[in-house]
């Protein structure tokens, strides 16, 4: 396996730019109006939010329009794959055709979204709505902004007669954000030909981080924790109320989720993550900066680790295994001794533990026979992906041309994406986007999501030339 090595990832922007092809690199100003391109994939943006792609109207009605804009472009009905386990719930899968001297890359997003009742919101939340700045609507952050984005520059290189090195592939999926039944891992498991490369650029993941008002960060997603979830369940032959005894299903359940709230796993680091903390530590001062550079070093610092963990929940998840109690369950009336009570506790692996460790930690925690613990899910183990150099050196010159002084890392992230079924199968996946975000004003799944207007043209403007430099010479 590729090892991460710092000074390959730090070079000069001069040194970069000299081996990405000629791009445009300017950030969007509103004062010189819309590009032609940039006028489509606004148009691409509000056709995506306002077709509704809850779970219960699924992604056909979107994926079809995608094909549609596809193929009035040029691109031929042999290149659009529109498939799927259900009539309402089909993937388009789209393949931009190289000269073939590399194998393919694939490219992901979802087009599903959550769902989004029009009285939490402000405004309709399926009605594309441009304010102060922002454009408003249920998917414009997640992640409708991403799938405008591909397809816009999809159309704008196949205007401009592009002819890649390699054929570029993007699956537009479907079920991402209720399920796993459908999307990448159904068409890994059912059309693995149609999706299989060399690696995959998922265009969620990454992306920037806006700190008070100004771009900051840069990040690469090359690892992701490993999502599983457990019951724990106690069983109780109950009685009335009016007569209680010291065994009580809820009192046992609350005495083992209590003994599971005073363990912390122990810090771990792989390399994605000292990258990040070496990196972003450059961004900070004082006491957080110097508890960053601490816990790199061996042994690592108890105290500095300690303070991390305290100050964020963020990097606190960055460094270790973690689980949570989600959900609680028990009784069966008011007026009743309850007979069974549950909890469910989701738990956050590092791609690097295992879950048997897992589990036997849970167990000696519990440290009680009559808790019952049973796994919830099958966990998919998504192995870190060997930081690809393409990647890093075209995100990394782009960035310095586009948003001069920020700084790019690679990062682990702390929840799950579809990536994990693809590293699963052996295929490397980045997170990628050139979407900033405030990161102090997260919207999605949220009340009034939206993304900057200035932020999703200089998205759009990224992705072209990432594409671009990816994919271009032998």
């Amino acid at each position: 396996m590729h090892r991460i090595i710092l000074s390959a990832i730090t070079f000069l922007p001069g040194a970069i730019m000299a081996l990405i092809p000629v791009i445009f690199t300017q950030p969007f100003n509103n004062a010189e109006g819309l590009t032609s391109y940039q006028k489509l994939a606004r148009d691409i943006f509000r056709e995506l939010i306002e077709i509704n792609t809850t779970v219960n109207n699924g992604s056909t009605k979107a994926a079809e329009a995608m094909a549609a804009r596809l193929r009035t472009a040029g691109f031929p009905d042999s290149d659009l794959q529109l498939i799927g386990p259900r009539p309402e719930n089909k993937n388009l899968v789209v393949r931009y055709r190289g000269e073939g001297t590399k194998r393919p890359i694939l490219f992901i997003a979802h087009l599903d979204v959550v769902e989004a009742r029009r009285d939490d919101w402000s405004f309709d939340p399926f009605t594309f709505t441009e304010r102060d700045g922002y454009f408003y609507g249920r998917g414009t952050s997640d992640m409708k902004c991403e799938v405008a984005d591909i397809v816009a520059n999809f159309i704008r290189l196949k205007k401009e007669g592009f002819v890649p090195n390699r054929d570029i592939i993007v699956a537009l999926t479907d079920d991402e954000e209720t399920g796993d039944a459908n999307g990448v891992r159904w068409l890994l498991a059912t059309h693995r030909s149609l999706v299989d490369a060399e690696y995959c650029i998922n265009l969620e993941g990454g992306g920037g981080d806006i700190r008070n008002g100004k771009p900051e960060l840069m990040e690469i997603q090359a690892s992701e924790k490993v999502y599983i979830s457990f019951q724990l369940e106690v069983k109780n032959p109950g009685g009335h109320s009016s007569r209680p005894v010291k065994e009580n299903a809820i009192y046992r359940l609350a005495a083992a989720l209590t003994r599971l709230a005073r363990f912390e796993f122990p810090i771990s680091l792989n390399e994605t993550t000292r990258v990040f903390f070496e990196r972003t530590a450059r961004l900070e001062a004082g006491q957080l900066k110097n508890d960053m550079l601490a816990i790199l070093k061996e042994p690592i610092d108890a105290a500095a680790a300690s303070r991390l963990a305290d100050l964020s929940p963020y990097h606190n998840a960055m460094m270790r295994t973690t689980f949570v109690p989600t959900m609680l369950n028990a009784g069966h009336a008011e007026n009743a001794l309850p007979q069974t009570a549950r909890a469910v506790v989701n738990c956050r692996m590092l791609p690097d533990d295992n879950v048997e460790h897992l589990f036997s930690t849970l167990k000696r925690l519990v440290a009680d026979s009559l808790v019952v613990i049973t796994p919830l899910n099958d966990p998919f183990i998504s192995p870190p992906s060997p930081l690809q150099m393409d990647v890093l050196e075209t995100v990394e010159g782009l960035t310095a041309s586009m948003w001069p002084g920020v700084l790019v890392t690679p990062v682990m992230s702390t929840g799950s994406t579809d990536g994990k079924y693809l590293r699963h199968e052996g295929i490397p996946v980045y997170g990628v986007s050139g979407m900033f975000t405030d990161m102090d004003d997260v919207r999605a799944h949220g009340k009034d999501e939206r993304i900057g207007v200035k932020e999703f043209y200089d998205g759009v403007e990224f992705m072209y030339g990432f594409v671009k430099g990816l994919t271009s010479g032998s």
